[in-house]
């Protein structure tokens, strides 16, 4: 079969070597999403095992959707009575990028009126629509006139894993915390520590991708189990295949200021059950070591701890202090973090400045909706041409070449949605935005001409009737006159 696995912007090559490894078929790179193939046992791995995915879709039906009575025939081609019964429940998520469309609200109001009428024309009853719990989960997906009705396979989105218990102010996607983590070459080779950890999900995933545990260990369970082919049997062998689980010889450390955020953690990590493997403790950035006697690389292990962390940047959490915050930041990774390696996801351009260290890579992410920046950072003694004769590197061939790709990507995409999936699973905050920028446009369009005024940047003047309302004069009173007359104050006009 056909199957779509969605993320976020900038994860898809993340998501695609999950699927390499996992071994599906087809693997095709797309926007937000990555497309195979596989058979139903694949189907139920990508869900428990992809940690980069926050859901897996089955297409049913391709079509050209140019008209709401194309989408409403389109569907009921379908004999709906192999998915479900008048007694189950459904819903429809839409997602529109579409010049026929305005509201993706619109078109599953389409899809879910064909299956109704056709339940009732064939068994005169039909199924019910519910929002919170459906039995049946259904995702169309319109880009110009091609449309997409897909099943949903996942039901929650798979970012909500399980074991998180609570949550500080603003919680980092588990799915963003992993693929973060797998671009920083994480397999538990060495210690790891987040010096601000909040709730704990970078020192969590780091701990399941050490170990090779499931992400889905945790889940009570995925809407495939209500499909009527769905195989119990199957799915609990897949449960409990440990044959990926490995020993895991380092250890974890998650620290941060606020008393309330480590004592959250602590719960996570316990509702997780990696006790052992994570220490989390409250500790000030600014006056505590970066290195710890239990942290500082060793004969042993041969490898500096990996430093991968996301700091505050005064968007949901801030600091009294945040560039002085993150000055320190950059003055314990040089004097330090010497031979290692530190991952920091930020928004603020100020922010990466006051670090005052040159990155080796930047990939541009998503935090929720905040347009946010990850960037690589290579530590080492003395210069950058002292570093380069002794052989050192800070940044490869791959990583300019993907630097000058995700740049093109950022501007490119301006359009996308790759703000976290809510609890109902509706995925048209684009399409809600993006009509409103339509809506705008063609406002615009159409007072373009309109001598009352039009769309120009700031400082460019305004002009009505030929006039700019900046006409000089010769004496204060002639330039008071123009503008009266620019504005409506009197004059020929």
């Amino acid at each position: 079969m056909n199957l779509i696995a969605k993320t976020f912007q900038g994860l898809e090559p993340i998501l695609a070597q999950e699927l390499t490894e996992l071994g599906a078929n087809d693997i095709q790179i797309g926007r937000r999403m990555v497309s195979f193939s596989g058979d139903k046992e694949m189907l139920y791995r990508a869900n428990f095992c992809l940690r980069t995915a926050i859901r897996v879709l089955k297409p049913i039906l391709q079509f050209k959707a140019r008209s709401a009575d194309e989408v409403y025939d389109s569907v009921k081609t379908i004999d709906w009575s192999q998915f479900l019964t008048p007694q189950q429940t459904f819903a429809v998520d839409s997602v529109v990028f579409s010049p026929e469309f305005r509201h993706s609200k619109f078109v599953a109001y389409k899809v879910k009126d064909a299956i109704a009428d056709q339940f009732r024309e064939r068994a005169g009853q039909r199924p019910n629509v519910s929002v919170a719990n459906p039995d049946i989960q259904l995702h169309i997906h319109i880009s110009d006139y091609d449309a997409t009705l897909a099943l949903d396979s996942s039901g929650e989105s798979l970012h909500r894993r399980g074991y998180r218990q609570e949550m500080v102010a603003a919680p980092l996607n588990e799915v963003l915390a992993a693929a973060i983590l797998l671009m920083a070459g994480w397999h538990g080779q060495s210690d790891l520590i987040d010096p601000f950890c909040g709730s704990g999900t970078f020192c969590i995933e780091a701990a399941l991708i050490a170990r090779g545990i499931a992400p889905g260990v945790y889940r009570k369970g995925y809407a495939f189990e209500r499909w009527p082919d769905f195989d119990a049997d199957l799915l609990q062998q897949i449960y409990d295949d440990d044959s990926r689980e490995r020993p895991f010889d380092h250890h974890i450390y998650g620290r941060d200021i606020d008393p309330k955020a480590v004592g959250i953690a602590n719960r996570n990590v316990r509702s997780a059950r990696l006790m052992q493997d994570i220490t989390i403790e409250e500790a000030d950035f600014t006056k505590t070591p970066l290195h710890q006697a239990d942290t500082a690389p060793t004969a042993a292990t041969g490898e500096p701890p990996l430093i991968v962390t996301n700091p505050p940047y005064g968007q949901r959490i801030t600091s009294p202090d945040l560039i002085g915050l993150y000055k320190s930041i950059g003055q314990r990774l040089k004097r330090e973090h010497q031979g290692g390696t530190a991952w920091v996801l930020s928004k603020e351009e100020e922010c990466f400045e006051a670090i005052g260290l040159k990155p080796s890579l930047k990939v541009p992410l998503f935090n929720g909706s905040l347009e946010c920046e990850l960037r690589k950072y290579v530590l080492f003694a003395g210069r950058l041409d002292e570093h380069r004769a002794a052989g050192g590197r800070v940044k490869t061939d791959a990583e300019r070449q993907q630097m000058a790709k995700q740049k093109f990507h950022r501007h490119r995409d301006d359009d996308d949605d790759t703000s976290r999936d809510d609890d109902n699973h509706h995925f048209n905050k684009f399409s809600r935005r993006d009509d409103e920028r339509r809506d705008f446009r063609s406002r615009g369009e159409a007072r373009r001409g309109d001598d009352r005024g039009d769309f120009r940047p700031r400082g460019e003047g305004r002009r009505g009737n030929g006039r700019d309302f900046r006409a000089k004069g010769n004496s204060r009173a002639e330039r008071q006159e123009a503008r009266r007359r620019f504005f409506g104050g009197g004059g020929d006009d």
